[in-house]
């Protein structure tokens, strides 16, 4: 592929924006400057830099991010800024969306990509991959609580019920919910349905992918492959 073409389509400007960043000595490719727009370069397994910062090359890009509160997972937020924003241009201009949402109040593991087909295997409810939540409630959770969230609850305007895939006691007040499905504010719907609720809430893992222990609150970082979410 071009060079120029290159820093096209990972989202580093226009094809005349991209040009000028070669023709200034600001890319590198595989540890080799390069200056001419138009030298073929093999994009297997490259790794280039724009200004000193390396980026790997990936045809299609995934990558998670560990999201904070108080950030929207819409492109066109209503109240407060959206999890986009946290992302570096780059992958802004690659118009990377999430696969799936979180509310404004729930932190943890969201995933971004810009490939149509994964984010349709990833989110469609058929195809059933499944989150994992940890849930802290007000009330200190019961065994009934749990057996009835795992043989299922239904759901205000719901017409069939919904069950936790696990139902895991953490401590008292802590759990960690697996559900394949969803749906608008489940969680928080499931807890109250079995009169408990909700005080925080976190995604931890998404299909096999689980949120890093050292990806702090509004780091993102690059996911290989789709392989490791869904195996």
């Amino acid at each position: 592929m071009k060079a120029e073409q290159i820093l096209f389509s990972q989202g580093f400007g226009t094809r005349h924006e991209c040009r000028g960043l070669i023709l200034l000595g600001k890319f590198t490719a595989a540890g080799m400057p390069v200056e001419d727009p138009d030298e073929d370069i093999d994009t297997k397994d490259l790794v280039f830099t724009v200004d000193s910062t390396a980026w790997p090359y990936y045809e299609k890009a995934i990558v998670m991010m560990n999201k904070p509160e108080h950030y929207e997972c819409s492109l066109k937020p209503l109240h407060h800024p959206s999890v986009i924003s946290l992302l570096p241009p780059p992958l802004r201009t690659r118009k990377l969306q999430p696969a799936g949402r979180l509310d404004e109040d729930t932190t943890g593991l969201l995933l971004f990509t810009d490939d149509g087909k994964l984010i349709h295997r990833l989110t469609h409810p058929k195809k059933h991959v499944d989150k994992v939540y940890r849930v802290t409630l007000k009330h200190p959770i019961t065994d009934n609580q749990i057996s009835t969230l795992l043989k299922g609850v239904l759901l205000k305007d719901e017409k069939a019920e919904v069950k936790a895939g696990s139902c895991v006691k953490i401590t008292d007040n802590v759990i960690e919910l697996t559900l394949a499905q969803g749906k608008y504010h489940q969680v928080k719907r499931m807890l109250a349905a079995v009169s408990n609720r909700v005080t925080a809430l976190e995604r931890v893992q998404f299909g096999r992918l689980k949120l890093p222990a050292d990806l702090a609150a509004g780091q993102w970082r690059w996911v290989a492959s789709a392989s490791e979410i869904t195996g």
